[in-house]
């Protein structure tokens, strides 16, 4: 599969085309941010680790029935993907209470939810990524209609039972993580697109509740590749 020309650079990753139009590229990025794009760095192998960490946990979510953008890990960088129309939401699912949350809503760091909480961001770095209401997300057209979203929220969920039942078998608290999503320019059917990894999820050490994902760079935490291999190695 010939790579083609840059479709797309986000923060932490390049899309490319490919001789097949409905397939596409995905290049993993060093590059780290943070707070919107306000803190920046490289780390030198997070491409590399995130690229094989996301492809394991696409490859299983895959098999519970959850179809996945993956196609295939191509090198220590690069996947095969289908080619989405992404829905320009966040879907960020939390089991313990941290970050963001407890900023907005004053709710005590590490208190464990009684059940999981979805939230919904708007895609929009000018506006900060805003969290929104279904209501929004259906009346402004981001998700086509009721029973896309509906569907969606579903996958979300068995995601994250699947997860954190994986998680938990290598001693890792699953804290919250986003998710993206698609149809594919194929058949139309719904895709889990983007990525999972230590810079999409939070992961706390069940014993320690050290932190082995991106809060250590937003938290200037340091020992960053550490943690990340960490996670690869579990």
């Amino acid at each position: 599969m010939k790579k083609g020309k840059k479709l797309y650079e986000g923060k932490a990753k390049i899309i490319y085309t490919t001789t097949d139009k409905n397939l596409v590229i995905q290049y993993f990025k060093d590059d780290a941010t943070a707070f919107n794009n306000l803190k920046k760095s490289k780390i030198e192998g997070k491409g590399v680790l995130n690229n094989r960490i996301s492809e394991h946990i696409l490859n299983n979510i895959n098999q519970i029935g959850i179809k996945t953008h993956l196609i295939k890990r191509l090198n220590m960088r690069e996947q095969l993907i289908e080619l989405c129309e992404i829905f320009p939401v966040e879907f960020i699912v939390r089991n313990i209470a941290t970050g963001s949350l407890t900023k907005r809503l004053g709710i005590a760091d590490g208190a464990v939810l009684k059940k999981p909480l979805i939230e919904f961001s708007y895609k929009n770095d000018d506006l900060g990524d805003p969290v929104v209401s279904k209501e929004h997300i259906l009346e402004f057209g981001w998700v086509d209609n009721p029973e896309t979203l509906d569907a969606i929220i579903y996958k979300c969920f068995r995601i994250n039972d699947f997860m954190q039942g994986m998680f938990r078998g290598v001693n890792i608290k699953l804290v919250d993580f986003k998710l993206e999503f698609g149809r594919s320019t194929i058949d139309r059917k719904i895709l889990l697109a983007d990525e999972i990894s230590p810079d999409t999820c939070r992961l706390w050490d069940v014993s320690s509740e050290k932190k082995l994902d991106k809060d250590r760079f937003r938290k200037d935490l340091g020992n960053i590749i550490q943690a990340y291999q960490e996670v690869a190695r579990r």
